[in-house]
């Protein structure tokens, strides 16, 4: 279903895409083989470590908001929450990584970024990025007003603490099927949101273009190269689940080397050079 509707929307503007392809305003979709993500996560960890108080202040932050959201799930005793606010941030990053995909843009130039603040400029379309921001934010709040009604669905009670959740989940039917029902609607979620943002962030970072026409050369990307992308994907969620599996701290690392690897994501599928 979520292909069929990403093919109509790509049928749909594929020759306003192509007009706007030949006045060099948006970038060519390259298919690339399988050895790409890892050559981006190779890349990012270089770029990384280049600039390491940047991409590590970055991580810091994003692994310290998910700390105290974890503890106020501690605190009311709501800790089966973390199956869905864990993922539900990570709809947010994309846009959370801007200035990450600023930094490589600089170093790629052989330019040496000097400070955070100093990456919120001269970024090529930075309203249509906090527009696409905004989308993103829009997109969290519907993941979790679509867990909180499954919850009430399938559970009937209170929220609880994350290892009787999972106990009801293990031994009970409707735990069973809230788990099936809850990952195939994530999975259609994720898919979308990954599908949507893949590149279309550091697109407009780098280039004066609308969100919508940004979104539509991610969708692209994902449409001509689906197992490069699906690898790709995978191994964002594998760097997230180890971040999270240590008590967030692992984002630190793991946040910054996804978005630096983003960027070389970008380049790779929309450059010739």
């Amino acid at each position: 279903m979520v292909q069929s509707i990403i093919s109509g929307v790509l049928n749909m503007t594929d020759q306003g895409t192509q007009t706007q392809n030949a006045n060099h305003t948006l970038p060519k979709v390259r298919v690339l083989t399988l050895d790409a993500p890892w050559l981006w996560l190779s890349r990012g960890w270089q770029d990384l470590w280049r600039t390491p108080g940047i991409g590590l202040v970055y991580g810091s932050v994003f692994s310290l908001i998910c700390v105290l959201s974890f503890l106020g799930m501690f605190r009311i005793e709501a800790t089966s929450l973390m199956l869905v606010l864990a993922p539900g941030f990570l709809l947010l990053g994309p846009f959370l990584a801007t200035g990450l995909y600023q930094a490589s843009r600089q170093l790629a130039a052989g330019q040496t970024p000097s400070s955070i603040f100093g990456l919120f400029t001269n970024i090529a379309a930075p309203g249509q990025i906090t527009f696409f921001g905004a989308l993103l934010t829009v997109a969290f709040l519907a993941w979790m007003r679509i867990a909180t009604l499954l919850f009430a669905l399938f559970v009937h009670d209170e929220y609880s603490v994350i290892a009787d959740f999972i106990q009801f989940i293990l031994t009970d039917p409707s735990g069973l099927a809230l788990a099936v029902v809850g990952t195939a609607i994530g999975a259609i979620i994720a898919f979308a949101i990954f599908s949507i943002s893949a590149i279309s962030v550091p697109l407009m970072v780098e280039r004066d273009v609308d969100a919508i026409s940004a979104i539509i050369v991610s969708l692209t990307a994902v449409r001509k190269n689906p197992g490069v992308m699906a690898l790709w994907a995978g191994l964002i969620a594998i760097l997230v689940t180890v971040g999270l599996m240590t008590l967030s701290l692992g984002l630190i690392i793991t946040f910054p080397l996804i978005g630096h690897a983003t960027w070389h994501a970008y380049r790779d599928l929309t450059h010739e050079d």
